[in-house]
């Protein structure tokens, strides 16, 4: 195993876990900005996960397992915090978590067929059962997730709402490239990327997560002298 392998995961875990450090203490605490330091959380719990996996040499199963857990829940999270920018309280909204939830208990009873096949400095590829299904779940939220936020850029008339809109959409955007590009590969009959998508794209979600924490630091009363628009409520 190279020695290598998993320091880039290390790296940017580190990064994440100040910036998460920072948020809990200059940030508020309001339903928009829990969701954005949880996902912030979540992705620093995954690229320490991949670390472990790749660096410290724990490739179990049930470790691969727990790393595809915690990525699970990012896309319905971060539809979340687009219903709660909309200002959107329908109970059925905890609806977007079913997938995830399905697919976790499925992998339970497969656990073992769960295996990571290489690592890189920068990402490792993964065997898991029904990948392409997965896959699509998994991209759908994120899907939702930016057309919900092209609609708040064109038609909501609050200046601070649009900016978070903006900043957001503008990593979602950032996240999609590796997805984009996989599936342009896809159809010339190459697939090197399919196996190491989840593992690139939360690569790539670091710089979601400095979108996220923009978002919990301009969400924030303390704020409101450098804004010209009120705090966003507690939704």
């Amino acid at each position: 195993m190279d020695s290598w392998n998993g320091i880039g995961s290390l790296l940017i875990a580190c990064i994440e876990v100040i910036l998460l450090l920072n948020l809990l203490f200059f940030s508020d605490r309001n339903r928009i900005n829990n969701s954005a330091n949880l996902m912030i959380l979540l992705l620093m719990i995954y690229q320490t996960f991949e670390f472990l996996i790749c660096w410290v040499g724990f490739t179990s199963p049930f470790m691969i397992y727990l790393a595809f857990v915690d990525i699970t829940f990012l896309p319905p999270l971060n539809l979340i915090l687009i219903f709660r920018l909309l200002d959107y309280r329908k109970k059925a909204s905890g609806l977007v978590f079913l997938p995830a939830i399905s697919f976790i208990i499925y992998y339970a009873f497969l656990i073992d067929q769960f295996k990571v096949t290489s690592c890189a400095v920068l990402y490792a590829s993964y065997y898991y059962p029904l990948g392409e299904l997965y896959g699509t779940f998994y991209y759908l939220p994120i899907t939702v997730s930016m057309i919900l936020l092209v609609r708040i850029i064109l038609k909501d008339k609050e200046k601070k709402k649009k900016f978070i809109a903006k900043i957001l959409l503008t990593g979602n955007l950032i996240i999609s490239i590796p997805v984009v590009t996989g599936f342009i590969l896809m159809f010339t009959g190459n697939y090197y990327l399919v196996s190491k998508m989840e593992s690139i794209m939360c690569k790539f979600a670091f710089f979601y997560a400095l979108s996220l924490g923009i978002v919990s630091l301009y969400n924030s009363k303390r704020n409101n002298g450098r804004n010209d628009t009120q705090h966003i409520p507690d939704n």
